[in-house]
């Protein structure tokens, strides 16, 4: 029984969204965190652009998009996982900053990392997603191919009316789009 309260206790402060160990130590100023952010945007969409070129294309006619740094840990039943990002609006350039939080259930163990990359093509679905936050909830998996209008856009998926998602993982783009229990938000440290 004692064993199984503690397998019990254990799962519960697992099943918490985890950072990376250096996140809990993070001591940079508001301004280094932003210039952080703002750099793993390019690096995320350079990396987006060099495994799927055609990505580009469905950037240039967006209104936006944004991109999230996501880490996550799974031990027996229970994870979870955070992440940073933020939102480029096409039409004033102010980036909005954003955070991301995953739970998981099932069994499993494992460390995760991965990039997603949200594109917007019409302004009330980037506006729904930077002032209302946006869920995914409980097991959202999308093929990673999309017919719109006679064409396609290879690698990514239509998550939402308006949203495409693409995600990458160590390997290159994921063959499916995969969020359980993952919240994006605001961070109000960042906007201010």
């Amino acid at each position: 029984m004692k064993r199984l309260s503690s397998l019990v206790l254990c799962a519960v402060m697992l099943a918490a969204p985890v950072a990376p160990a250096y996140a809990l130590f993070d001591t940079k100023s508001v301004a280094q965190q932003r210039a952080d952010i703002l750099k793993q945007n390019e690096q995320i969409m350079s990396r987006l652009y060099r495994v799927a070129p055609h990505a580009k294309e469905l950037v240039a006619k967006s209104v936006g998009y944004a991109t999230f740094s996501n880490f996550g840990m799974k031990i027996f039943i229970a994870g979870g996982g955070s992440g940073t990002g933020v939102v480029m609006r096409k039409s004033n350039g102010k980036p909005v900053f954003m955070k991301m939080v995953e739970v998981q259930a099932g069994l499993g163990m494992g460390i995760k990392s991965f990039s997603a990359i949200f594109v917007f093509e019409t302004e009330s679905a980037l506006n729904s997603f930077i002032n209302s936050g946006w869920e995914f909830g409980g097991q959202a998996t999308a093929a990673a191919k999309y017919e719109n209008n006679g064409g396609a856009y290879e690698g990514a998926a239509n998550v939402s009316e308006g949203v495409w998602m693409y995600q990458l993982t160590d390997n290159g783009l994921a063959a499916e789009i995969t969020a359980k229990g993952t919240k994006y938000y605001q961070d109000s440290d960042l906007n201010k």
